[in-house]
């Protein structure tokens, strides 16, 4: 929802960052893999009890994300360069999970819920950009939802600072990427049924 609607007011830092880069020579494919292994050691810091490096690392990641998809719209997008962006996002989820799980393995069962809706969200995510002939700015057709890439990164922030409240907050994630894959699958409905 937020990367929907709230994208605009952080666009032109976006851009800027984005400018800059192509204009150091770097591609948007290097800054995906740069974003990735920043973005993957969140995890690690989970596990060493660096919650601060942990949320700052996720976070620079998912910026450095934001700005690979402008500097590919700037220059010459690729299809290779979607497919890395959207795994190398899913392995950086995978990590914070992983983080949080071999860290508190009393919420390791809310964990793995979690992990469930993501992967059901995501392959009706994927499956409908696949499907459809629907673009949007993006190189694929971007489905909007209750939980978009900023509400998890929000969410993820809470459980990796509020360790105490783990589950409950792992639980919530759970119920807001189940009630997006509801969405996700009415809209499908609505756009390959018309």
């Amino acid at each position: 929802m937020l990367d929907t609607h709230a994208r605009k007011y952080v666009q032109p830092s976006i851009e800027k960052t984005a400018k800059g880069l192509v204009n150091l020579g770097l591609t948007a494919n290097q800054v995906t893999w740069i974003a990735f292994g920043i973005g993957a050691s969140s995890g690690l810091f989970i596990f060493l009890e660096q919650p601060i490096l942990a949320v700052l690392t996720l976070w620079f990641s998912g910026f450095l994300d934001a700005v690979d998809g402008t500097m590919a719209r700037l220059t010459k997008p690729s299809s290779w360069g979607t497919v890395l962006d959207i795994t190398f996002d899913r392995i950086v989820e995978i990590s914070v999970i992983l983080g949080l799980a071999f860290a508190f393995p009393d919420s390791q069962w809310a964990l793995l819920l979690l992990s469930v809706s993501i992967i059901v969200s995501m392959t009706i995510f994927l499956t409908v950009g696949a499907v459809t002939e629907k673009q949007g700015m993006k190189s694929f057709y971007y489905q909007a939802g209750l939980a978009e890439r900023t509400e998890g990164f929000i969410l993820f922030s809470l459980m990796i600072l509020l360790s105490p409240y783990l589950t409950i907050v792992t639980l919530i994630f759970f119920g807001i990427e189940l009630y997006t894959a509801f969405q996700r699958l009415m809209e499908a409905k609505k756009i390959l049924q018309s």
